[in-house]
């Protein structure tokens, strides 16, 4: 149950990736569509969380604490790199679009890091994705294409961990049924 609730938290922040920077140049169709696609991927990691919790069984033996000691160190450390870092973009006279690649990036390290707190390594395969979008969004901020920054950094990685938690939940449905 708390892999699903962590990919609970995943979809909702990859649906607000998406919500929040779906935006100009992108046409209105296209804005619409990722919108509407990314409440639905949401939406569904919801109804499979609900049914996953109506279904659990308690397993047998000692259960492994997701939320553990290490897992609130990467995130304590993700906070400060966020918050510090988009400071410090403001204070050098970033774009302002540069604040997504930078989240895109903090976020994608945070799962890398959590991949050995959690013995899950396809956790990491995540974190490798949205960190290279983050990166992607880093060096597009320097050009003449930094309006394309949010859809990079931050609809394609809202996109991804959608997928993610999607893929997860419907395994995780599966295999309980299976």
């Amino acid at each position: 149950m708390q892999r699903m609730t962590g990919s609970l938290i995943g979809a909702i922040f990859g649906a607000l990736f998406v919500l929040v920077n779906a935006q100009s140049p992108l046409n209105a169709v296209t804005v619409n569509f990722l919108r509407v696609a990314a409440c639905l991927g949401a939406a569904s990691v919801v109804a499979m969380w609900f049914a996953t919790a109506r279904r659990k069984q308690p397993a047998a033996g000692p259960r492994r604490n997701m939320f553990s000691r290490g897992y609130l160190i990467v995130v304590a450390a993700e906070a400060i790199l966020l918050f510090g870092g988009v400071r410090l973009l403001t204070a050098w006279g970033r774009p302002e679009q540069t604040n997504v690649a930078w989240v895109a990036f903090v976020v994608g390290v945070h799962f890398i890091a959590l991949a050995p707190v959690w013995k899950d390594w396809s956790i990491a395969v995540l974190g490798v994705v949205l960190t290279l979008l983050g990166a992607a969004g880093l060096v597009l901020a320097s050009t003449a294409a930094v309006a394309w920054v949010p859809f990079v950094s931050g609809v394609l990685s809202g996109v991804v961990l959608l997928i993610g938690t999607v893929t997860f939940g419907w395994r995780a449905m599966t295999a309980r049924t299976a």
